[in-house]
């Protein structure tokens, strides 16, 4: 495929998206990639990653190995991930502690967009695809309610929640971020990151790798053998994250990653969320959440000494969401074209 310079500098500003996705937990980097036009593409690149690329790096040269490899392509979109997961995780850090109503109402517009523009792409709708929807749903919303494990601080264990976590990271509607706090391993990997601690980044990076390498060949299985039955079930990821990034939260029980101890967070303070707390008493790392559920804005209040839920700011970022998702996916178009 030829492209331009122009071509590589918008695939690397898509990586971009993808990389500040997948810094939230909660958000996939896969539903930038598939909105935008370059995830099948990327499947297939990734797919193709295995010992003949080194056949044809001694037979034909390096010139017909970058060919085969895909490499500007791999390199304008690792660029942009790479570039902006890291920066990103700081940014991402301070607005979900300073301000997370707003972020999470601007991301679950981002996510109601994406249903609907990955879900239109399914050509034929039949009982198979509408069970492997429904399958889907539940199974993203069975994620996003799982309670997060805490105090793994061993950084061998980074190998294998980055070999789980870069799985949903490729994955529209699962979140790599989300998947690495289940994990417990995503507050290690953020001070990892902090610190530029480079052991424990290599471990999250080979474990990455293979898991990445690994999954993306049964992706794209999937995608030639049962190409809509597999956008169904991705449509229906997308669906149940939903409740993972509604903004207004009940905390029901917390971790204290001081002690190890869970513990009913109505032990901790009379208000109702975390992240509330949090704000108030400027502590962000004493407690995290283990289980929260979704209520709605007046519940919200309520529970939180009558605290604003941000009502018209919140509809504002969720339309902003949409905004840019209906953005992204008329660059993708473009691109295809």
């Amino acid at each position: 495929m030829q492209r331009s310079i122009k071509d590589y500098i918008i695939i690397a500003l898509k990586g971009t998206a993808m990389g500040a996705a997948d810094a939230v937990p909660g958000v996939s980097g896969g539903t930038i990639a598939f909105i935008s036009g370059i995830y099948e593409e990327l499947i297939a690149t990734i797919s193709n990653v295995n010992l003949s690329l080194f056949t044809t790096l001694k037979k034909e040269g390096f010139k017909a190995f970058w060919t085969q490899l895909n490499g500007n392509f791999i390199l304008a979109l690792l660029t942009g991930i790479i570039v902006s997961f890291v920066s990103f995780m700081r940014l991402a850090k301070f607005l979900i502690e300073q301000h997370p109503i707003l972020i999470w109402s601007f991301f679950f517009g981002l996510i109601i967009a994406s249903i609907f523009f990955v879900g239109k792409q399914i050509k034929k709708w039949n009982i198979l695809t509408l069970i492997s929807l429904i399958l889907g749903v539940i199974a993203a919303y069975y994620v996003t309610s799982l309670p997060a494990l805490g105090c793994n601080n061993n950084p061998y264990f980074l190998f294998i929640a980055g070999a789980i976590a870069i799985c949903a990271m490729i994955l529209p509607g699962i979140s790599g971020s989300f998947i690495l706090v289940i994990l417990g391993a995503y507050k290690t990997l953020s001070d990892a990151f902090h610190d530029f601690d480079i052991k424990k980044i290599a471990i999250f990076a080979v474990g990455a790798l293979v898991g990445l390498l690994s999954f993306s060949h049964l992706l794209k299985w999937l995608f030639k053998n049962y190409h809509n039955t597999t956008l169904a079930i991705l449509t229906g990821f997308i669906f149940g994250s939903l409740n993972k990034i509604w903004p207004y939260k009940k905390t029901i029980t917390v971790l204290n990653e001081t002690t190890c101890e869970i513990l009913p967070f109505s032990k901790v303070s009379n208000l109702g969320t975390l992240s509330v707390f949090q704000k108030q008493t400027q502590d962000f790392d004493t407690y995290k959440t283990v289980v929260e559920e979704s209520i709605w804005a007046t519940n919200y209040s309520e529970i939180n000494n009558l605290i604003s839920p941000q009502g018209f700011a919140v509809i504002g970022l969720m339309i902003l969401g949409f905004l840019t998702i209906f953005s992204l996916e008329k660059i993708g178009q473009k691109s295809k074209r």
